[in-house]
């Protein structure tokens, strides 16, 4: 007699899990607020057990750094000069703090690693790092004025989310564009 089970090990399928949780998270961050959204919240929302979660993330920190690289992707720098790179990687970052869940939770991540070093660790190596080191290629820039430009920036529309609670308009953005460019677009070095 053949056997009719499958090789596969009961349970819930693995696959799309993270995909789940991410889309939970950032609903549950959107309904509730960063502070309120704990990972039991999380895992019911996404269908899945808290140890699913905290198997994968130990803590809700790093949860939402891996939330937020999802949400991000890659910085999807656009145009042949220094300042239409610029440019466009100021639109898309302030896009994607605008997206529903998103800028809540970056904001509530970076609070919390104000004081938490480990935190503050992951956020750095994990979620600036690889933006910090795309736009440095691409911009062929220092460490410091690529960070520079990544606070600027970053730092303004997180205040405004903040101070707001609604994402910067496409006007403001406009603006900060105008503002941020002439300090930074130039070539390096030539900037006063």
């Amino acid at each position: 007699m053949a056997s009719t089970t499958s090789a596969r090990p009961p349970g819930r399928p693995r696959t799309g899990v993270n995909a789940v949780v991410f889309a939970a998270t950032l609903s549950t961050v959107r309904e509730l607020g960063y502070a309120r959204a704990t990972v039991e919240r999380i895992a019911a929302q996404a269908g899945v057990a808290k140890s699913t979660v905290y198997r994968r993330w130990p803590s809700k920190g790093e949860l939402i750094v891996d939330c937020l690289l999802d949400a991000f992707g890659p910085v999807p720098l656009k145009g042949d000069s220094r300042a239409e790179l610029m440019s466009s990687a100021i639109h898309w970052i302030a896009g994607k703090i605008g997206e529903p869940g998103v800028g809540d939770a970056f904001a509530g991540v970076f609070s919390d690693a104000v004081s938490d070093p480990a935190l503050r660790e992951i956020l750095s190596s994990r979620l600036q790092d690889p933006y910090r080191l795309a736009l440095q290629d691409a911009l062929d820039e220092p460490e410091n004025r690529v960070l520079f430009f990544i606070d600027v920036v970053v730092g303004t529309l997180l205040h405004r989310m903040g101070m707001t609670g609604e994402p910067m308009v496409d006007a403001d953005v406009a603006a900060l564009v105008a503002m941020v460019l002439p300090q930074l677009a130039d070539d390096p070095g030539t900037a006063g």
